[in-house]
């Protein structure tokens, strides 16, 4: 049924248009008495199998949906409800912004891909934070934080421990977001002597924050691009390692167009930003290896990029994962994408543990 609304509708509609029109939906059926509840028992994950205990956290799956698709919290109820372990919402930034001039965000159709160029596009860390707030229960919700366009880049580190500060309270875990190629210079924070003093003011701002917190110290990820040499994935690893932070997330977006099966003149008509789905399989799984043959198991590793099937997933897994997270995947799956591919993943742990 959604793939025949998606080919005869949600295709013909600007990219954008069309993410708001589904997420809208998801939004209004989530706050309908006694809806979400129905969503979540049906479509939820409730293999033991499944489950996973990391972070401090208890995911009741593995596969979770990527920042991007929630970058303001508005719809967490809903998305959880779907059947996802885990909802990472953001990027949001301490200042509020527009983000870059529409049309934004492109369809490759033949590559089941996206190009987006957004340029964190939100209502401010503190509004949504506000939003969590409200919106307690289900799975855990993790907020991922970027720097604000109007920030200089000397500022960097304190426009991020801003935000961190607003969310802390209401965060499971946070990310600090470094690897989006669509804000100026922002992924040059990603080299080891410009991000670790974001990673120390993003670290102390949470713990200043919550100074008792009863599960312990609010979790802190890295998300890094695929794009980075192996130099500078070792890089990051051994900076994260030497920090104590909790993980990494594997990998944001790329600039690369290389090996796409869409017409050269829909690429260039696409134009920048970052490129999402299946092309970006190969290069995301490689750096989760290199991520885990540096680190091993001193770090919860969460792979993103290209995850479109149960197998997709499960050789993240095995590759070393802890979790697993979508966008693109899910756009073009549709609504029922999230508990396919649980139903798929236990299938698959059930018969590697048999």
């Amino acid at each position: 049924m959604y793939r025949l609304l998606y080919r005869i509708v949600l295709r013909r509609v600007p990219a954008e248009a069309a993410h708001r029109l589904a997420f809208g939906l998801i939004r209004a059926v989530a706050w309908v008495p006694g809806a979400a509840w129905l969503l979540r028992r049906w479509l939820g994950p409730r293999d033991p199998v499944l489950r996973v205990r990391a972070l401090g956290l208890e995911f009741p799956g593995p596969l979770g949906l990527a920042a991007g698709f929630d970058k303001d919290a508005r719809g967490t109820r809903g998305l959880a409800a779907l059947g996802f372990g885990f909802v990472e919402v953001g990027t949001v930034a301490a200042r509020a912004q527009p983000g870059n001039p529409r049309p934004r965000m492109f369809r490759l159709t033949a590559d089941r891909a996206l190009v987006n160029r957004m340029g964190f596009n939100n209502a401010g860390a503190a509004a949504a934070a506000a939003r969590l707030a409200r919106a307690r229960g289900g799975p855990p919700v993790g907020v991922n934080i970027g720097k604000s366009r109007a920030a200089p880049d000397a500022d960097a580190a304190a426009d991020y421990a801003a935000s961190a500060r607003a969310v802390a309270a209401v965060a499971g875990y946070v990310v600090v977001n470094v690897s989006s190629p669509n804000t100026p210079g922002l992924r040059d924070l990603q080299a080891a002597d410009r991000l670790r003093p974001v990673l120390v003011a993003v670290r102390s701002a949470l713990d200043a924050a919550v100074p008792e917190r009863r599960q312990g110290r609010v979790p802190l990820l890295v998300k890094i691009a695929p794009d980075l040499a192996d130099a500078d994935v070792d890089a990051v690893a051994d900076l994260a390692l030497e920090l104590g932070l909790d993980g990494i997330i594997a990998t944001n977006t790329t600039t690369s167009r290389d090996g796409l099966a869409s017409p050269a003149a829909e690429v260039a008509a696409a134009g920048a930003g970052g490129l999402s789905g299946p092309p970006l399989r190969a290069r995301s799984l490689a750096v989760l290896r290199r991520l885990h043959a540096r680190a091993g198991d001193r770090l919860v590793l969460i792979a993103a990029g290209g995850i479109e099937t149960p197998d997709d997933a499960w050789e993240r897994l095995r590759a070393g994962a802890t979790l697993v997270q979508a966008y693109t995947g899910f756009v073009y799956g549709g609504p029922l994408w999230p508990r396919r591919m649980h139903a798929g993943l236990a299938r698959r742990m059930k018969a590697d543990f048999s």
